[in-house]
Protein backbone atom coordinates (compact mmCIF):
# COMPACT_ATOMS: atom_id res chain seq x y z
CA UNK A 1 0.00 0.00 0.00
CA UNK A 2 1.01 3.80 -0.69
CA UNK A 3 0.18 6.74 0.95
CA UNK A 4 -0.20 9.84 -1.29
CA UNK A 5 0.67 13.33 -0.46
CA UNK A 6 0.21 16.36 -2.57
CA UNK A 7 1.31 19.97 -2.49
CA UNK A 8 2.36 22.89 -4.27
CA UNK A 9 -0.83 24.48 -5.21
CA UNK A 10 -2.25 27.71 -5.02
CA UNK A 11 -3.67 30.73 -6.99
CA UNK A 12 -1.57 32.23 -9.81
CA UNK A 13 -2.36 34.50 -13.01
CA UNK A 14 -2.99 33.02 -16.23
CA UNK A 15 0.54 32.84 -17.70
CA UNK A 16 1.96 31.79 -14.65
CA UNK A 17 3.60 28.70 -13.70
CA UNK A 18 3.00 26.28 -10.59
CA UNK A 19 4.57 22.93 -9.90
CA UNK A 20 3.08 20.67 -8.05
CA UNK A 21 4.46 17.74 -5.64
CA UNK A 22 2.95 14.35 -4.72
CA UNK A 23 5.20 12.57 -1.91
CA UNK A 24 4.74 9.10 -1.85
CA UNK A 25 5.53 6.78 1.94
CA UNK A 26 6.68 3.52 1.42
CA UNK A 27 9.55 1.54 0.09
CA UNK A 28 8.56 0.47 -3.38
CA UNK A 29 7.23 3.93 -4.93
CA UNK A 30 9.51 2.92 -8.42
CA UNK A 31 6.91 -0.10 -8.87
CA UNK A 32 4.37 2.25 -9.51
CA UNK A 33 2.99 4.03 -12.41
CA UNK A 34 1.96 7.43 -11.53
CA UNK A 35 -0.81 9.48 -12.63
CA UNK A 36 -1.92 13.33 -11.72
CA UNK A 37 -5.73 14.15 -12.64
CA UNK A 38 -8.02 17.30 -11.89
CA UNK A 39 -11.47 17.88 -10.94
CA UNK A 40 -13.11 21.33 -11.71
CA UNK A 41 -16.21 22.10 -9.88
CA UNK A 42 -19.28 20.13 -11.53
CA UNK A 43 -16.81 18.00 -13.60
CA UNK A 44 -15.67 14.76 -13.17
CA UNK A 45 -12.35 13.98 -12.53
CA UNK A 46 -9.95 13.90 -15.36
CA UNK A 47 -6.99 12.58 -16.82
CA UNK A 48 -4.30 15.36 -16.82
CA UNK A 49 -0.34 12.96 -17.36
CA UNK A 50 1.07 10.00 -16.75
CA UNK A 51 4.95 8.60 -16.00
CA UNK A 52 5.87 5.37 -16.32
CA UNK A 53 7.85 3.23 -13.02
CA UNK A 54 11.16 4.23 -14.52
CA UNK A 55 10.25 7.73 -15.73
CA UNK A 56 10.94 7.08 -19.08
CA UNK A 57 7.77 7.57 -20.11
CA UNK A 58 5.55 9.71 -20.09
CA UNK A 59 1.48 10.51 -21.39
CA UNK A 60 -0.34 13.81 -21.26
CA UNK A 61 -3.92 14.83 -22.22
CA UNK A 62 -4.25 16.86 -25.47
CA UNK A 63 -5.47 19.94 -23.39
CA UNK A 64 -2.21 20.52 -21.47
CA UNK A 65 0.49 19.00 -23.88
CA UNK A 66 3.35 21.09 -24.38
CA UNK A 67 2.81 23.27 -21.20
CA UNK A 68 2.66 20.75 -18.65
CA UNK A 69 5.64 18.46 -17.87
CA UNK A 70 5.41 15.34 -15.65
CA UNK A 71 8.27 13.61 -13.72
CA UNK A 72 9.19 11.43 -10.92
CA UNK A 73 12.38 11.33 -8.54
CA UNK A 74 12.66 7.26 -7.02
CA UNK A 75 15.21 8.20 -4.79
CA UNK A 76 12.78 10.76 -3.07
CA UNK A 77 9.42 9.29 -3.84
CA UNK A 78 7.66 11.97 -5.48
CA UNK A 79 6.30 12.45 -8.78
CA UNK A 80 5.96 16.48 -9.84
CA UNK A 81 3.83 17.90 -12.15
CA UNK A 82 5.48 21.14 -13.58
CA UNK A 83 2.86 23.55 -15.11
CA UNK A 84 3.59 26.74 -17.04
CA UNK A 85 1.54 28.80 -19.32
CA UNK A 86 -1.32 28.06 -17.03
CA UNK A 87 -4.89 29.09 -18.34
CA UNK A 88 -7.84 29.83 -16.03
CA UNK A 89 -9.73 26.56 -17.85
CA UNK A 90 -6.28 24.88 -15.91
CA UNK A 91 -8.44 25.71 -12.48
CA UNK A 92 -8.95 22.38 -10.34
CA UNK A 93 -8.21 20.19 -7.80
CA UNK A 94 -5.40 18.34 -8.82
CA UNK A 95 -4.90 14.39 -7.63
CA UNK A 96 -1.58 12.26 -7.87
CA UNK A 97 -2.55 8.72 -8.09
CA UNK A 98 -0.81 5.40 -8.12
CA UNK A 99 -1.40 2.09 -10.04
CA UNK A 100 0.12 -0.82 -8.66
CA UNK A 101 0.31 -2.50 -12.35
CA UNK A 102 2.55 0.61 -13.27
CA UNK A 103 -0.87 2.10 -15.81
CA UNK A 104 0.99 5.40 -16.55
CA UNK A 105 -0.84 5.62 -19.94
CA UNK A 106 -4.50 5.15 -18.85
CA UNK A 107 -7.36 7.91 -18.62
CA UNK A 108 -9.64 5.95 -16.74
CA UNK A 109 -9.46 6.12 -12.85
CA UNK A 110 -10.04 2.90 -12.28
CA UNK A 111 -6.67 2.31 -13.46
CA UNK A 112 -5.17 3.37 -10.60
CA UNK A 113 -4.89 2.39 -6.94
CA UNK A 114 -4.15 4.72 -4.74
CA UNK A 115 -5.14 8.55 -4.14
CA UNK A 116 -4.13 11.13 -2.83
CA UNK A 117 -6.27 14.05 -1.39
CA UNK A 118 -5.38 16.74 -3.51
CA UNK A 119 -4.26 20.30 -3.97
CA UNK A 120 -6.39 23.66 -5.16
CA UNK A 121 -4.77 25.10 -7.96
CA UNK A 122 -6.82 28.70 -9.49
CA UNK A 123 -5.84 30.30 -11.94
CA UNK A 124 -6.63 34.22 -12.55
CA UNK A 125 -7.57 35.65 -15.37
Amino acid sequence: QVQLVESGGGLVQAGGSLRLSCAASGRTFSSYGMGWFRQAPGQDRAFVAGVSRTGGSTYYADSVKGRFTISRDNAKNTVYLQMNSLKPEDTAVYYCAASQLGTYYSASKGGYDYWGQGTQVTVSS
